[in-house]
């Protein structure tokens, strides 16, 4: 499968997906990578790999469905046939749904349909909940709520800090982002 991956952060899930891809756990081609910002960790984390890397910004539009076009012309130029959303931080338009929805992908630190959106790892701890996670879920028009793929859970230490907390789950993304897309690519067919 060629896939692109889009991520706005750091891009850790991202050069672990690269990783997967090198050792040949992850069977798919890396197109590109994508951010929508210049100083993104993701754009000098790629560089070790071999992998194209794009970026611009949203602001050099003059909306979002003119970004979203420029967006969609790269991925035809590049034959992409699946989106992988490792930390980017934009809500997905009509344009790119159009033509990717059911073969996009992304991943959220907690379970969902709990604690959507930015900061969810803050928002379990302020809530006082006593378990948290990773989910892997398809793309809709909503802010994380697509069909779930996977699931995979923790519990929240008592006393734990935010920080702990992220490291802990940023090691369980680690492990089931790359196994998840690798069951989705082989079985190559889109949700409907």
């Amino acid at each position: 499968m060629r896939f692109a991956i889009f991520a706005s952060g750091s891009g850790s899930n991202a050069a672990r997906i690269l990783q997967a891809v090198q050792s040949g756990d992850l069977e798919g081609v890396p197109q590109f990578v994508f951010s929508d910002r210049k100083d993104a960790g993701v754009l000098f984390k790629v560089e070790q790999y071999n992998v194209t890397a794009y970026q611009f910004s949203p602001k050099e539009y003059e909306s979002k469905e003119e970004y979203e076009e420029a967006l969609l012309k790269l991925l035809k130029e590049h034959r992409v046939e699946w989106v992988v959303l490792a930390g980017y931080m934009r809500l997905i338009g009509d344009v790119l749904l159009r033509h990717y929805e059911g073969r996009m992908v992304n991943i959220h630190p907690s379970l969902l349909p709990s604690y959507p959106g930015l900061d969810a790892i803050g928002q379990a701890i302020d809530d006082g909940a006593t378990k948290s996670g990773v989910t892997i879920h398809y793309v809709d028009r909503g802010m994380d709520t697509g069909p779930i793929i996977a699931q995979q859970s923790l519990s929240i230490e008592r006393g734990e800090t935010k920080e702990q907390l992220t490291t802990r789950i940023q090691q369980l993304e680690h492990q089931l982002y790359p196994k998840t897309l690798q069951r989705v690519f082989k079985e190559g067919e889109a949700y409907q």
